[in-house]
């Protein structure tokens, strides 16, 4: 049920990917649901704004797992999913709904700050808080130590750190238009070349043949990384440190 609502711009919120996984829907027909419901709410209002431009949508992009693609995602707040949900009907889907309703209730729960009046109820909020910090520790270690490296990292212990292999992580990378591959070198697209995140250079190796040759390697820089952390942030990838157990 956790998984159902989620923590969005300081709100509880669900997505359209969620909903339709939920309610075993097209992802592409709930898109289309939630494109009539604005489209049709345009000359109504909500606190002076239309339907499509309130906080109840929020379009965003996601990026797929496997081909490291991005799709159109929707975010939806508790109004937003009341209203799309108004439309499914049926013994599977009023479960799901109640479902949905405990999970809002239980996230926003979670999000509401009660100032203490009493000394337990003080030691008790500490505590809480001391527990939500032991938490946190793991992201505030990988940006530490990743801030704490001034030297280059290769991608595969980048791709590492995210739970990907060497491969997979530089497709994923390719498929956000940030490197692409030149013969057997993957190199940065011209907008980022001149940022210095990235440092190409030659390394030693024997082929099968036992000829020694040498090969341009691209290695990512203190600066790289912090990028690629934020970029991916912004993509909903998070490293494996950060991602909820």
């Amino acid at each position: 049920m956790n998984k159902l609502v989620t923590m969005y711009n300081q709100q509880a919120v669900t997505t359209s990917l969620q909903v339709a996984k939920a309610f075993g829907k097209n992802h592409q027909h709930v898109l289309r649901d939630i494109a009539v419901l604005r489209d049709k709410s345009k000359g109504l209002s909500k606190n002076g704004q239309t339907l499509g431009e309130s906080e109840m949508f929020h379009q965003a992009t996601y990026v797929h797992p496997q081909n490291g693609q991005e799709y159109p995602i929707i975010y939806m707040n508790r109004d937003g999913f009341a209203l799309l949900a108004m439309g499914f009907t049926g013994t599977k889907a009023l479960k799901f709904k109640l479902q949905y309703i405990e999970a809002f209730n239980e996230m926003e729960q979670q999000v509401k700050f009660q100032v203490p009046s009493t000394l337990p109820e003080a030691l008790r909020l500490a505590a809480d808080q001391a527990e939500k910090i032991s938490v946190l520790q793991p992201k505030a270690d990988y940006t530490d130590s990743m801030l704490a490296n001034k030297g280059l990292e290769t991608i595969s212990m980048i791709a590492k750190n995210y739970g990907y292999s060497t491969r997979e992580f530089n497709k994923l990378l390719h498929g956000l238009g940030i490197q692409y591959k030149q013969g057997k070198t993957w190199l940065l697209y011209a907008k980022y070349q001149d940022e210095g995140y990235t440092h190409v250079e030659p390394y030693e190796y024997t082929n099968s043949d036992g000829i020694k040759q040498v090969r341009n390697t691209m290695k990512w820089t203190q600066a790289g990384q912090k990028f690629l952390y934020d970029f991916l942030k912004s993509k909903g990838i998070m490293p494996l440190v950060e991602q909820p157990a």
